[in-house]
């Protein structure tokens, strides 16, 4: 059905609650929005229009989940259990764990067990209402196994109604053969990895792990200027675990986010506002592994500057495949507002994928990717823990996943 409007509905199209309109009504021709307001507004035009009626639903943009590394072989939760019974970091690495067995595993499996594995973790947030993802490599850390990587990623964009956006993190850690000589490990991801997966068409943007058990601000320019070269955005793991200097760093190069950035100081916060860079956080890692120091959410406030908030799905830090769950990690733990939280997952986690004028909003002229959900209000969303709120997720006008009768009936 090409001509639809969607009608009786709570209308929320920016991810601000507060730019809300109640009774509303979405037209919807070939997949694409051409007029949404306020029912009572509904031009004679549509009269005749099929209508598809939300009793009083609520309908966000589709969510956007702007930082993941879900693809991945194995998983580590037999360390997990090691370190909740005492075992350190460095024991379990001297048993051959760590991301040292992540990367064993990935280039171990092939590209149907890595689809396999990945999809089990993307049809949870596709159900929970993501309609775009960022999927970056390294846990590969040699051309053939960061290649098979992003052709996974590729792969999963096109098995699943969900836009999938890659990240070369061929500088994410050190691969063992490399052990003592990053810097010739950087010359392999500068000269050979980064142009040969950028001309298979295979990388949407350009990550670096800049941190004292990563790479330092020195390696990390070298490969933002081996992207520069290729015109590809650049954005940077920075300040998790230490003050690096790698989102001033990422600032100079107008990244399009910095991450984790719990160590950030007001100058680097400045140097964000300046450059125009999303602060991407993720209370996924925060919570997992127990960390302390609070990003600086004031002085982020303070100077303007986008937040968003992301899964991190990872087998390390964040096993996280609901990103419903951050919003509220991200109001529980980082004191974020309802609002503040859902431009997060919204307008500001697109704008953090370089996809704003894609992703995280509606608007006339705009694809039809939204969520209806059953709530009363769009608090619920950062309220509930676990709980199914999903009634309908809307891909290009058309229903990609409708939650069971039953669940629809209980969301409230």
């Amino acid at each position: 059905m090409s001509d639809l409007v969607w009608q009786h509905l709570n209308l929320c199209p920016t991810g601000d609650p507060g730019e809300s309109i109640a009774d509303a009504a979405l037209a919807v021709r070939d997949g694409k929005i051409v007029w949404l307001g306020a029912a009572r507004e509904l031009p004679r035009e549509f009269d005749t229009w099929p209508r598809k009626d939300l009793d009083g639903a609520w309908v966000t943009p589709s969510l956007v989940d702007c930082h993941t590394h879900l693809v991945f072989g194995g998983h580590r939760a037999d360390e997990f259990a090691l370190r909740l019974a005492g075992a350190s970091y460095e024991e379990i690495a001297q048993r051959g764990g760590g991301i040292v067995s992540t990367v064993r595993a990935t280039r171990a499996a092939d590209e149907e067990t890595l689809i396999a594995s990945a999809a089990a973790r993307l049809e949870p947030l596709v159900a929970e209402g993501v309609g775009a993802i960022e999927i970056k490599s390294g846990y590969g850390l040699d051309l053939a196994s960061e290649r098979k990587m992003l052709r996974v990623a590729r792969a999963l964009g096109r098995l699943y109604p969900v836009s999938v956006y890659t990240t070369f993190l061929g500088a994410h850690a050190l691969p063992p053969e490399f052990a003592g000589r990053a810097d010739a490990y950087i010359d392999e991801v500068c000269e050979t990895m980064l142009p040969t997966l950028a001309d298979e068409g295979l990388v949407d943007a350009v990550d670096v792990f800049c941190e004292r058990i990563g790479f330092t601000v020195a390696q990390s320019e070298r490969v933002f200027e081996a992207a520069q070269r290729l015109r590809l955005p650049v954005k940077i793991h920075a300040e998790q675990l230490s003050l690096s200097g790698g989102t001033a760093l990422a600032a100079r190069y107008r990244a399009l986010s910095a991450d984790h950035i719990e160590f950030l100081d007001e100058a680097g916060v400045q140097a964000m506002k300046e450059a125009g860079t999303v602060a991407v956080l993720l209370p996924g890692a925060y919570y997992f592994i127990r960390e302390t120091q609070l990003p600086p959410i004031e002085l982020l406030r303070r100077h303007g500057v986008p937040i968003a908030l992301a899964t991190d799905c990872n087998p390390g830090t964040s096993p996280a495949t609901s990103l419903l769950s951050m919003l509220n990690l991200g109001c529980t733990l980082f004191r974020m507002t309802v609002p503040e939280a859902l431009l997060g997952v919204t307008r500001h986690a697109a704008r953090a994928l370089g996809r704003g004028e894609r992703h995280g909003e509606l608007a006339t002229g705009r694809q039809a990717d939204f969520v209806v959900w059953r709530v009363d209000t769009l608090a619920e969303l950062a309220y509930w823990i676990g709980r199914p709120l999903v009634a309908r997720v809307v891909r290009s006008g058309s229903t990609v996943y409708a939650a069971p009768l039953l669940q629809q009936r209980n969301a409230k």
